[in-house]
Parts: structure tokens; C-alpha cells; sequence
């Protein structure tokens, strides 16, 4: 179907196919200055990485500032992949958080295709170190890998070729989800899947194409489905615009289709067992809430600057999205009337013809079930009202197909400087004037949205009662540690600590996402973050919000105990807390007994109600 020569415009459809830089395999040719050029565009890309995250490098104390819940639980998902090497743990479920019911990683960002691998950083240099360099080293990865793409597969020019593998690394959307998003960022397998995809119509070589491109699937799955996904979708867009508009590449229409059989086949097989587990297996669910499928990118977004950009701030974003990571559509008006003239410009390529659809597609999916402008709904229904209750789509948040319109944007980017070096070429006595307009309309549009270093904040350190291993007498027997407050979305400190002991430590409850057993759920066992509240967790949640102790009844008293002993608790702690006060009047009321101070933390040894 399509080959690397035929994925790039050729000459008479937009930028030409830059045949002068490949040999006959569609392969860049390398020499040295090319070897010194790919040689400062990783480096390149490795300081960028750095800067986004330097200050969580250079403050080891430090977290996400504005999403410490994520980094939390990413830093146990570390922790349960060291956990997989080390102590042969079951990958797919663990009963080390959300004591006794357990939680179904595969359900959940369980990020198997990177903890694995780091084991061994986070056995010897701690969950939180394996985070940052999961972190940082995914953008550099993802600019590196689209880099290669654009440079030896699709182009064939370096310098366009790192201009596009800059964006799509470094863009708003992606510095945005750099605030605890590892998973997302981290995008260096897409590269190759487009690359393999490519290669599937490549004669006599279907099953060893099919075989390679099933396993970098099969690595993305593990990685985030929600890509995968993405992926997906516009790789069919694309192959479908070209198997139509191309008649040149209907030859190779067998070999292809025979690869991706191929491919499609030994996914299924490899994938089989895992996503069983995940729709089917223990704490397993249906669909996101309605309220999560409800996140949508605000059309006015598309023309802002997120916080995290150079012209941007909090008030540039504010009401534009749910959350600081979630900015996904944040472009700016430069770059939004940029990408519409490169359009309009390089119109005679079905390549960017099929981008450009496949762009806007995407914007229209995530402006969800109803089209919202400047904060305001609009009562004008999206599609995506229509789509969002089907299977697969119902686990999607809206807001997230913004996401995938960075790497066609990348692409558009890095086609319109190949066009322009092409034209400067073409016309030796122009040469200065195209250069400099093509500089000059291109730093009009990237500058603003030059990624600034993302805000952290001081982290209390983990408690000498966790670190030193003084909770493990009281876990004899299979019982847990409580922690007060309970983890959930909001205060997810237990995971970090959790983490620290390499999940050596098992909590009552969590941060992760389960199913809704409550009568008065929306839906059968649809998606909730954490397990559903029990009468002490929504206690001690009050606690937390207000500050205030609620009225203690006997029959409060009852099902605090009822809770303990489904929680199989041995203790219960509370470290600092800026309501510590009021939490620790509400335990010893709640069950009389008085806590002692020990390693940091308040101590109540509860094993007398649980026995």
C-alpha cells in the first residue's frame, strides 16, 4: 500500500519526495555532517527535556505543583513494575493497594512496557528518581523518534525534521501532561508505528513487517491505550486518503493487507490475556462516569496560550480547561493562522490534505457533547454526544483527541520548512528574502508557546515510621495500614509512601480507578475514582475539606470498627496534615483510643477491633 518513499508529498501533490537525500531503499543517505546534524538534534532534545523539568531535578525534595496525586501514584506504578521483577508479582492485579478488593492495573496506567525496564533504577535509587527519569526521558524519546520518522522516512531533511519532532515533544498539549502525565508524554513508540505501518506494503516482506509491527503495538498497549487508540484512527484516515488518492500505491495493496492481517493477529494474540483482565477480570469496569466523559476543550482554547507557555499564564487558561494538565488545545492565534496557510498553501498534497481533515476531526471530537466557548456552554451538540456511550469510546475523555492534533500539526510544520527550503533552492536570488520570511512567520508562531519550566512545589518528606520499616509488626497476617486522611484523587501521599517501601507496605484504599459498586451508581460498575466511600473514609474526607470534626454518634462509633476490620487494618497513621489536629480528635473519639507519636507520624494500633 504505501511505502517510505510514497509517504512523503511528492512533487506534483505538494513538498517533493527529496529523492536527492535518499538512495533507492527511500533511506536517508548518512555522512558525516549529517551524523554531526542528528548529533545536535538529540542533544537539542535532551535540553529541552531538561529544561521543562529542571526544577524538579534540581530540587530533590520537590513535586508536581500542580498535580502531586498523579505523580503519587506514578511513583507506586514504578514501584508495583520493580515489585514484578523482584518479588515475581502478578503484573496484572495487586492487592497492595485498596486493601482487601485489590486493583486491576491493567484497568488502570500501570505503565508495565516502562516500570519494567527501570526496575532496576527504581530499586537503587527510589521510585521518585524512576519517575522523573520516565518523565523526562519520554520527551526526549518522543522528539528523538519522530525526528528519525520525519528525517529518514517522511522528508528526508533534517532541519524541518527537527522542527516537526520539536513540536510534537515540546508542544503546549504535551508540557501540559508533563505535570504527572509520563504516560502521555512519553510518545516515542508512535513514531514506530507510523514507520512500521509504512513499511507493510514493502513486497515479500508482509510477515516479517507484520510480526515487527504487532510487537510495537503490543508495546504501546502497555504504555497508554488512549494513543494507541489515536494512533489507530489516524493511521486509517491517512492509508485510506492515500490508498484513494494515490494510484501509484493500489500495487502494493496485497502485501499490506497480508502485513497487517499479520499484525492485527499477533497483537490480538499477545494482548489477549491482558485486556481479558482489564474488561473482564477482577475490579474491572464499564466506561468512564458520565461526569469524566463530560471533560471537554473550550473552542476558545484553540487561540490561547496555555500557562505553561512563554506568552502564557494562569489567567491566559483560566476557564479554558479542567485542569492544568488537560490543556490540550492550546495554540495560540499565530500558530492556528500558521497551520491554516500552510494548508491552504501545500493544498495540492493528499498528505496534507488528509492531516489537515484528520485535524479537524479531532477538534470537533474533543469539543465533547456540547460545544462550549469562553466558558460558557452554547446548547450547539458536538458528535461526540452521539459516540460517547459506545464501547472503547465510553473510556475516552473528550478533551484528549485536542491531543492527538499536536503530532499533525508537527508534521504540517515540518512539510511547510521543507517546502520553503525547497523554494530557496529553486531561486538562488530569492534565497535571503525566503529564508527570512520563513524564519520570521515561524518564530511569530513557535516563540509564544516556548515550553517554560514547570512549577513545583516542597513535598513533606516521607515519614521515619514508613521509611524505617516500624509499621511491618502490625501487617503480620495480612492486615493493612490506614492512613488518615484516606488516599484518594485529592491526597494521594500514601502511594509515595507506599512506594518508598516497594509496596512492601499495603493501604486501605487508594487512588486508581475501580468499578462503582454503589446501589445508587449511574451505571452498572461504571468507572469511580477509588474504591466507593465508606461511612469513615466520607469522615475523615469532611475532616479534611473543613477542618472541622463531624458530631460522633455510638452508631458512628460502630461502623468506624465495621470499617477497620473490612479494611483488615493493623494500624492507622497520620503524618502532617494541616488539619492534623482535627483528624486526630476525630480517630480517638471515633474508636478511644489514645495514639502515640512515633517516627513522625500519630500511631492508634488498632489490631484489638480486627482480630
Amino acid at each position: 500500500m504505501t511505502t517510505p518513499e510514497s509517504a512523503s508529498p511528492s512533487d506534483s501533490d505538494g513538498p517533493a519526495a527529496a529523492s536527492s537525500a535518499r538512495g533507492s531503499t527511500g533511506r536517508a543517505r548518512p555522512s558525516r555532517g549529517g551524523r554531526r546534524t542528528d548529533l545536535f538534534a538529540v542533544l537539542s532534545f535532551v535540553l529541552l527535556g531538561l529544561w521543562v523539568t529542571a526544577r524538579l531535578w534540581l530540587e530533590p525534595g520537590s513535586g508536581m505543583r500542580d498535580n502531586r496525586s498523579d505523580q503519587s501514584q506514578f511513583e507506586w506504578m514504578m514501584a508495583h513494575g520493580a515489585r514484578v521483577v523482584s518479588h515475581f508479582a502478578y503484573p496484572f492485579h495487586s492487592n497492595q493497594m485498596n486493601v482487601p478488593d485489590g486493583v486491576n492495573l491493567m484497568a488502570n496506567t500501570s505503565v508495565l512496557s516502562i516500570s519494567l525496564p527501570l526496575t532496576p533504577v527504581t530499586l537503587f535509587l527510589g521510585p521518585r528518581v524512576a519517575f522523573l527519569v520516565f518523565l523526562t526521558l519520554g520527551m526526549i524519546a518522543t522528539a528523538t523518534a519522530w525526528y528519525f520518522l520525519l528525517s529518514r522516512v517522511l522528508i528526508g531533511s533534517r532541519g524541518p525534521a527537527w522542527l516537526g519532532a520539536g513540536f510534537c515533544a515540546f508542544a503546549p498539549a504535551m508540557v501540559s501532561h508533563a505535570n504527572g502525565h509520563p504516560n502521555i508524554v512519553s510518545q516515542f513508540v508512535v513514531p514506530l508505528i507510523i514507520w512500521r505501518t509504512l513499511r507493510l506494503g514493502d513486497p515479500g516482506r508482509w510477515l516479517r513487517n507484520g510480526i515487527l509491527l504487532a510487537l510495537v503495538i503490543v508495546w504501546q498497549a502497555f504504555l497508554n491505550l488512549e494513543i494507541l487508540l489515536m494512533t489507530a484512527i489516524g493511521l486509517g484516515v491517512v492509508v485510506g486518503v492515500l490508498a484513494i488518492g494515490r494510484a501509484d500505491l493500489r500495487s502494493r495493496a496485497r502485501s499490506f493487507l497480508a502485513g497487517l492481517a499479520v499484525a492485527a493477529g499477533v497483537a490480538a494474540l499477545l494482548l489477549a490475556y491482558p485486556l481479558y483482565v482489564q474488561f473482564f477480570g477482577p475490579d474491572a469496569y464499564a466506561g468512564l462516569s458520565r461526569l469524566i466523559r463530560g471533560y471537554s476543550s473550550d473552542l476558545a482554547s484553540f487561540v490561547a496560550y496555555s500557562r505553561e507557555a512563554l506568552a502564557g499564564s494562569p489567567r491566559t487558561a483560566a476557564g479554558l480547561a479542567k485542569n492544568p494538565t488537560e490543556e490540550n488545545s492550546f495554540f495560540g492565534w499565530a500558530l492556528v493562522v500558521l497551520v491554516v496557510g500552510l494548508v491552504c498553501w501545500l493544498r495540492r498534497s493528499v498528505v496534507v490534505l488528509a492531516l489537515a481533515a484528520l485535524g479537524l476531526l479531532f477538534a470537533v471530537l474533543s469539543l465533547g457533547r456540547e460545544v462550549r466557548f469562553d466558558n460558557r456552554g452554547t446548547g450547539v451538540p458536538g458528535p461526540w454526544a452521539a459516540l460517547e456511550n459506545l464501547p472503547i469510546l465510553h473510556s475516552v475523555v473528550p478533551t484528549r483527541w485536542a491531543l492527538a492534533i499536536t503530532p499533525i500539526i508537527g508534521l504540517l510544520l515540518a512539510y511547510g520548512a521543507e517546502r520553503a527550503r525547497e523554494l530557496a533552492d529553486s531561486h538562488p536570488a530569492a534565497r535571503g528574502q525566503v529564508r527570512f520570511v520563513t524564519a520570521t512567520v515561524l518564530t511569530m508562531a513557535l516563540l509564544p508557546i516556548v515550553p517554560t519550566p514547570l512549577p513545583v512545589t516542597r513535598l513533606d518528606p516521607v515519614p521515619t515510621f514508613v521509611t524505617s520499616g516500624a509499621w511491618r509488626p502490625y501487617v503480620t497476617g495480612g492486615r493493612s495500614v490506614v492512613t488518615l486522611p484516606l488516599p484518594d484523587t485529592t491526597y494521594a501521599e500514601p502511594l509515595r509512601w507506599s512506594a518508598e517501601t516497594r509496596l512492601d507496605m499495603p493501604l486501605a484504599r487508594g487512588y486508581f480507578l475501580g468499578p462503582d459498586t454503589r446501589p445508587n451508581a449511574e451505571a452498572p460498575r461504571v468507572a469511580l475514582f477509588g474504591a466507593p466511600p465508606r461511612p469513615t473514609s466520607s469522615f475523615f474526607g469532611t475532616i479534611r475539606r473543613t477542618g472541622a470534626v463531624p458530631p460522633i454518634t455510638p452508631q458512628g462509633r460502630v461502623r468506624a470498627v465495621d470499617d477497620l476490620r473490612f479494611w483488615r487494618a493493623g494500624v492507622v497513621i497520620l503524618g502532617p496534615h494541616e488539619h492534623e489536629t482535627a483528624l486526630r480528635r476525630g480517630m480517638t473519639e471515633l474508636t478511644g483510643i489514645q495514639p502515640s507519636f512515633t517516627g513522625g507520624v500519630w500511631v492508634w494500633d488498632v489490631r484489638s477491633f480486627t482480630d
